[in-house]
């Protein structure tokens, strides 16, 4: 869709929510009203890493309000896992593949023409999609992987206080939908990486970001204007991230988020993580700029354990 065209659409939803603000309270029940988050615990069997990935994503989507309240027929979606290192799902420097395959196969489910699947690697595109298992689990359930091309990235209007302008992936942000869908995992210079970072994954040009990472980020933030992310605990990495690589890193949490408030989700990430949100430099400086609120329990919030 055009700038132009997403801006009305997220200024519409904007207004619908604030409209829907006054009556969430407190932890309700999916059947009372539309939800800002769903946090899933997996209570099952700690061995069924596939179970669990499928049923608690298909959990915490259906109690946010099932896909078709992001998806109309016909349109076009994203998929936006991290995707940008080689490595396996054990080494959790990426998003799980089987959170991937859920997201997929519940966009077609629920109307989708099209549901594309990418990210700018870090390491070398082919062995990253092919050892992260995102490119098979994508492509068994009708997914189109898509290996973002260097020579495609668009300069476009970011109008942020440190971001004019940047080169991002057209393909993305003219998709009716993306959904992001980040991993949890230390970094080594934001402290985190969650669902605002993530979006890294669809600029060129990340070492102007470095010069101020968490203006720069709710910079981007805002420009991707999220409606929908899932944030992948099951694994989380713990140090020496964002690369990881020691299996020692790697904490197994068994918990997985989804909700429309970006800055909640990375609050969350960063609690699993051991952070106190507000020392994070991300997300606080998504709260300050209006993207979402780190207290996430003020949210219309369902908590929910999944076997």
């Amino acid at each position: 869709m055009s700038n132009a065209s997403s801006r009305r659409t997220f200024l519409q939803q904007a207004t619908a929510a604030t409209l829907l603000g006054g009556a969430l309270a407190g932890n309700v029940t999916a059947q009372d009203k539309p939800l800002d988050m769903v946090i899933a615990r997996w209570t099952g069997s700690k061995d069924a890493w596939e179970e669990l990935a499928v049923k608690m994503t298909e959990q915490a989507i259906e109690n946010l309000g099932g896909m078709k309240r992001f998806i109309s027929k016909g349109d076009v979606v994203w998929v936006k896992p991290n995707i940008g290192w080689d490595r396996t799902p054990e080494q959790a420097a990426n998003t799980n593949p089987d959170v991937v395959k859920t997201l997929v196969r519940m966009s077609i489910e629920a109307g989708a023409k099209t549901v594309k699947v990418g990210d700018y690697t870090c390491n070398p595109a082919e062995k990253s999609y092919a050892n992260s298992k995102i490119a098979d689990a994508a492509k068994a359930v009708g997914g189109e992987v898509v290996f973002l091309d260097k020579n495609r990235f668009r300069d476009m209007e970011i109008n942020g206080e440190n971001l004019k302008t940047h080169p991002v992936y057209p393909e993305v942000v003219e998709c009716d939908l993306v959904i992001n869908v980040p991993i949890v995992k230390h970094h080594t210079l934001a402290t985190i990486t969650c669902c605002m970072k993530n979006y890294m994954g669809v600029i060129e040009n990340r070492q102007r970001f470095h010069q101020d990472l968490p203006t720069c980020i709710t910079d981007l933030a805002a420009f991707m204007k999220p409606r929908l992310c899932v944030l992948d605990a099951l694994r989380i990495l713990t140090a020496n991230g964002p690369t990881g690589g020691d299996l020692k890193d790697v904490k197994h949490t068994y918990t997985l988020a989804a909700g429309t408030d970006i800055v909640a989700l990375d609050a969350l990430g960063a609690e699993l993580l051991g952070h106190n949100p507000a020392d994070i430099g991300t997300v606080a400086a998504g709260e300050k700029r209006g993207l979402g609120v780190m207290n996430y329990k003020s949210l219309a919030l369902k908590e929910l354990e999944v076997a």
